[in-house]
């Protein structure tokens, strides 16, 4: 179902040194669900040798990392950096959430604090996050829930005719199933959206993937909307509804495997 907060604009602060880079494309992902994520931070050590591995991921998440040097031996020196910034994106009146993405209870005054702003914060952190920090979240995210998409059970696809001479962009049945990541997205989309009995409105599903993906394209596949992708795959059963206020229909889809 879609969240009520699904328009808040958030500031995603992450605790480099109490965090997993491996998950953060799937903490993106959770958080952007519930709104348009405008500010993504990792503060840390740069140049200590055990947050080496985060560059990739940085990079290809289009995370801003900030650099704060450790001072003391074993004192983690980029909690005072991440609530100075925090504060100033709070009284820059842009926000209306904050994700602190973070296992340690150092944060949890500046949760209570944000709150008091009535600002919502959702709290990201393992299982062994201290309590204090958890409560002090309006939404603590347990990292062990979250996960990248797994492979899909093979589909069995029959064979794709041959094409005539008239040349075509758009991706076959055959290509379509082929491709894991796009299948991924399109179910995954599908299930966050959904109602009870699993329907879930074509509009709904397109906003959350190009929240979530903000490189994705129909027209990659050969189709210029949401509706003909999700159609072309054969995987979704396809229903129209009349709107309420016009003569135009609105689509759902659900996936053939609910």
């Amino acid at each position: 179902m879609k969240d009520i907060h699904a328009e808040k604009k958030i500031a995603v602060l992450i605790d480099a040194e109490n965090a997993q880079y491996s998950l953060l494309g799937a903490v993106l992902a959770e958080l952007a669900k519930h709104g348009h994520i405008i500010v993504k931070k990792a503060y840390g050590d740069w140049s200590s040798q055990h947050l080496k591995n985060w560059k990739e991921t940085l990079n290809e998440l289009a995370i801003n990392p900030v650099q704060q040097f450790s001072y003391t031996q074993g004192k983690n020196s980029s909690d005072a950096a991440m609530i100075i910034d925090a504060m100033d994106l709070l009284y820059s009146n842009k926000f209306d959430a904050f994700a602190l993405v973070s296992s340690d209870s150092d944060f949890t005054k500046l949760a209570s604090r944000l709150k008091e702003s009535q600002i919502y914060v959702f709290g990201v952190g393992e299982q062994k996050t201290p309590i204090a920090f958890r409560n002090a979240c309006d939404d603590f995210i347990r990292t062990e829930v979250l996960r990248a998409p797994e492979a899909e059970e093979p589909i069995e696809i029959v064979p794709a005719k041959p094409q005539s001479n008239g040349q075509s962009n758009k991706k076959t049945k055959r290509d379509l199933c082929c491709d894991t990541r796009l299948i991924n997205i399109l179910r995954n989309s599908v299930r966050d959206n959904a109602d009870a009995e699993g329907w879930a409105q074509v509009g709904g599903c397109g906003s959350l993937i190009k929240r979530q993906y903000p490189d994705f394209d129909t027209r990659t596949y050969g189709f210029p909307t949401f509706t003909q992708l999700f159609d072309a795959t054969e995987l979704f059963e396809m229903d129209k509804r009349k709107s309420g206020h016009s003569r135009l229909l609105d689509i759902y889809v659900k996936d053939k495997r609910a």
